[in-house]
């Protein structure tokens, strides 16, 4: 299916834009390729610590979404202190770095003549497909779809002036912050009493379905499912222009110091206590969290690695585990999603309706470590010996088969 690499090579070949729509082409500053291929990595793992708990409740998102079946006493606050730690700042890293990548292939684009965003829309087109099929066949809380459409827009806006990219990110966030401030109205001067939500699922196609139950119920609340992408579209927009900002801003540049120092004060500092407040509160405040000062927390992490990076500090062992996790990100974050869904679903081995509410973050945790260390070692041992994951190499020759492009494509 691969070739097989014969020698050690770079993640991508030199002058060339990825072939994946999460990856970016080699630069002359190594540092800054590997940085961003780690940041990658932690993303993808770190999507896993929110997600994993959706596959250790017995009913799936929605019995995630709707709280039930929470553990009593010490080990409630546990719970929350860990799904707050993942919660929202991941999501928030992936699509800046959607939105970083985006702004690497149009600069490659530029430098070799090429018009934007050129053939772009075919690569989104894939995305969109991948994402499709990851989220009827794998895990409806799917992102792909959304980035896809996300992506579109945004390198339309990205090929205008820098006057009107920066009016269409404060657009953007006014939009969404403005979204946010009436759910926190809403949240203040509601109804605190949410215990007359919803009834149990009956039948179950979590814990009782096939596989193929599964997917009958994904699209039967198609609707449902999709809902987070629509209501989160203006802050992705943002986040992706802002991604594409930082990186022309020089972020990952020894002279990005100041724009680091500030990202890692408001994300570290400020947005971080806070966002762990909300999470430990519980209830709708979670959101507040999630969509709103998780994206700063996100922010600071992607400056402090970019800051690890910038002064050419050598990546250590964990550092380029990360970054084969981040040239494999789209086969990861299928994998992660496969595994954890084998495990704990019904048409798999259907563990998660068999541990009790107390017992489910234990256990939580140690599927969510071991899922880690497989996609880790898979990582390593399929990058020593293909050049491309195995979902990139299928979108490879997607890509090519559709746009009749070589190896350096726009």
């Amino acid at each position: 299916m691969v070739e097989p690499a014969s020698t050690p090579r770079p993640p991508h070949p030199a002058g060339t834009v990825a072939d994946d729509p999460i990856s970016v082409p080699a630069q002359s500053h190594s540092s800054r390729v590997a940085a961003l291929d780690v940041l990658r990595g932690i993303a993808i793992l770190g999507t896993l610590g929110t997600n994993i708990w959706i596959f250790t409740n017995a009913e799936g998102l929605l019995g995630y979404i709707a709280r039930s079946d929470e553990p009593h006493g010490a080990w409630l606050w546990v719970e929350r202190f860990l799904q707050q730690l993942a919660q929202g700042k991941f999501l928030g890293l992936l699509t800046v770095m959607f939105g970083i990548g985006l702004a690497i292939q149009q600069q490659s684009a530029r430098r070799a003549g090429r018009t934007w965003p050129g053939r772009y829309p075919i690569r989104a087109g894939l995305l969109f497909v991948d994402g499709l099929v990851n989220y009827f066949l794998v895990a409806e809380f799917d992102v792909l779809m959304g980035y896809a459409v996300t992506g579109l827009v945004v390198a339309f806006i990205l090929a205008t002036s820098p006057k009107t990219q920066r009016r269409w990110l404060i657009a953007q966030a006014s939009i969404h912050l403005s979204m946010l401030t009436l759910f926190a109205v809403a949240i203040a001067f509601g109804n605190a009493d949410d215990s007359g939500g919803r009834r149990a699922l009956d039948p179950n196609p979590y814990a009782d379905g096939s596989f193929w139950d599964l997917v009958a119920f994904r699209w039967e609340h198609l609707l449902v499912f999709r809902l987070e992408p629509i209501l989160i579209f203006p802050m992705s927009i943002a986040l992706f222009l802002l991604g594409a900002r930082l990186f022309r801003a020089g972020i990952f540049e020894p002279g990005g110091a100041r724009i680091r120092r500030r990202l890692m004060l408001i994300g570290f500092a400020v947005a971080a206590p806070t966002d762990l407040l909300l999470g430990m509160l519980g209830g709708d405040l979670i959101l507040l969290a999630r969509y709103g000062t998780a994206p700063l927390v996100a922010l600071g992490i992607l400056a402090l690695v970019a800051e690890i990076y910038a002064h050419r500090l050598g990546p250590g062992w964990v550092g380029r585990r990360f970054g084969e996790v981040g040239r494999m990100a789209l086969s990861c974050y299928i994998l992660q999603n496969l595994v954890p869904g084998f495990l704990c679903y019904g048409w798999g081995l259907g563990l998660a309706s068999l541990v009790s509410a107390n017992a489910r973050v234990p256990f939580t945790v140690a599927v969510y470590v071991l899922v880690c260390a497989l996609m880790l070692t898979v990582a390593h041992l399929w990058l020593r010996r293909f050049e491309r994951g195995p979902v990139e190499w299928l979108w490879h020759r997607g890509y090519r088969a559709l746009s009749g492009a070589g190896r350096a494509t726009t």
